[in-house]
């Protein structure tokens, strides 16, 4: 039999590679540079310091921080095309989901509730159930609570045993983590928190009875392993390309107002959205569990509910992995209903004992297998990556592939990486989403052009641009068809493409 567990897993799986949700984990065309990336390392053996996509950048310093998750992706598209890329990222979503509501379950949570906040939380999530290495972050945010929090209730409900085994497993998951994706840093605020807690369990426990000399002893030992913990996975985290540099380099990018005052996925949420609406159930569920069962938390489960909360509302990006935080810390304290408490221990026994999982097994097995081979129902191919033409220029692209447009191209940055994707390295992109490479300056020159304020021209004549891709209903587009020195070459419903000429010709 599946256990629940096994059927989120196999649920979210089929339906994130059979569906058209298939179609949405390519909506952020930076998937393409993340695959182009992962092509060069396997190609070159060696990973890039100096950026080669862009034609106003290359050779400038680039920090390709997620060059892991690059390689992953780059090898499974040239194994098995964006069927790869989609079941890669599917697996890891559903593993993150399936695995929460285990650890539910080993929680003691009420089932009931804790499948409909796992429920609520995968809607709140569905915002950023895109094909980028984030995903990963989820993965890892998860893991690392667990353990730290395991640890805890090891450490301070007795002599510590195998807390320091779980503990040692943090630098080793830093390890990897570091070189897949800048959410890392997460994973220290989360250490720095649990050592909060033992910290304050240390001070303010009292030595009388002997019980709480016991605690005391315990916390002190805690916060002694987790200072060690913390100091390792520190030093595993400089095991990335670029050494301590990264440090500073991610703290000029995330410190810099004007571009998260300006990168869609730094800003608050919208609650006019499903995605953020259910996020805003998940935030009003919590404030009523903590009203009533407040005092049963301890002082680190506060923290990240109030870190989660944070980061859930300063910026969209982040909602997934604040659900998750929220999820498994509130679901244990929720209790059963007064009729199904008979009931819910019995249901809660018999998802303990089917530990067996063979049929995410058989999903994961059978999901690689026709994403390789490409299996048919009648006409229609059962499972068919690719990038929306709704959403992305891939018409205009045929049409510059056809013709052999080799000159560099000028496009919105969130275009940029399907641009890298089709066309690297016969032709490079101006711009991209790579935000932290191009800097503060550049964007903002950038944004003028694109907002067509005043002196929007100097942008393309400082970077004699010569051929450029628009959103069909761009301003700029529809200022272009009525400026001297441009021509359009190709339109349809998505986009236009424009190539400078010369302004005295007919």
């Amino acid at each position: 039999m599946p256990s629940v567990a096994d059927l989120i897993f196999v649920g979210l799986l089929g339906a994130l590679v059979f569906t058209p949700l298939s179609v949405r984990l390519m909506g952020d065309a930076g998937i393409g540079w993340h695959i182009r990336t992962g092509q060069q390392i396997l190609t070159t053996h060696s990973i890039p310091h100096v950026d080669s996509f862009s034609s106003i950048m290359t050779g400038r310093p680039w920090f390709a921080w997620e060059w892991l998750f690059d390689l992953v992706v780059g090898q499974l598209e040239a194994a098995l095309g964006l069927n790869g890329v989609v079941w890669f990222t599917a697996v890891v979503i559903a593993t993150v989901f399936a695995w929460m509501f285990g650890l539910l379950m080993a929680r003691g949570a009420n089932p009931l509730a804790a499948l409909v906040l796992v429920l609520l939380a995968v809607s709140a999530s569905m915002i950023h159930f895109l094909a980028r290495p984030h995903v990963l972050s989820w993965l890892f945010t998860l893991a690392w609570f667990w353990i730290l929090d395991s640890s805890e209730r090891d450490g301070f409900d007795g002599w510590d045993g195998q807390t320091k085994q779980w503990l040692w497993a943090l630098p080793l998951l830093m390890l990897v983590w570091v070189n897949l994706h800048g959410g890392f840093l997460v994973g220290f605020v989360l250490q720095g928190i649990f050592l909060m807690g033992a910290l304050w369990r240390w001070f303010t426990t009292k030595e009388i009875p002997i019980e709480g000399l016991l605690q005391k002893v315990a916390a002190r030992r805690r916060a002694r392993n987790l200072t060690e913990a913390g100091m390792l996975s520190a030093a595993a985290s400089l095991a990335n390309p670029y050494g301590w540099k990264l440090y500073p380099h991610i703290y000029s990018y995330l410190s810099n107002r004007f571009l998260m005052d300006h990168i869609d996925e730094f800003q608050s949420p919208n609650f006019h959205g499903v995605a953020e609406r259910c996020f805003l159930a998940l935030l009003l569920v919590t404030v009523a569990v903590l009203a009533v069962h407040g005092r049963k938390m301890r002082l680190s489960q506060g923290l990240t509910v109030l870190f989660a909360v944070y980061c859930g509302l300063y910026a969209s990006r982040n909602i997934p992995v604040s659900s998750i935080l929220l999820v498994i810390v509130v679901a244990p304290l929720v209790p059963g209903p007064g009729r199904a408490r008979s009931f819910l221990p019995r249901m809660s026994a018999v998802e303990a004992q089917l530990r067996g999982h063979v049929w995410p097994i058989l999903a994961l097995v059978a999901t690689l297998s026709i994403a390789a081979n490409g299996v048919r129902i009648g006409s229609n191919l059962l499972m068919d990556a690719h990038f929306d033409p709704k959403r992305m220029p891939v018409e205009a692209v045929n049409y510059l592939e056809k013709h052999e447009v080799n000159r560099p191209l000028l496009s919105p940055d969130y275009w940029g990486g399907y641009l890298i994707y089709r066309f690297y390295p016969q032709t490079r992109v101006m711009v991209d989403d790579r935000h932290d490479l191009y800097g503060e300056q550049f964007f903002r020159s950038y944004l003028k052009m694109m907002r067509v304020e005043r002196g929007w021209n100097e942008f393309l004549d400082r970077h004699e641009t010569s051929c450029v891709l628009l959103p069909r209903e761009a301003a700029l587009a529809n200022l272009l068809l009525e400026t001297k020195g441009w021509k359009s070459i190709y339109t349809d419903d998505v986009a236009i493409v424009f190539v400078r000429v010369d302004p005295l010709s007919p």
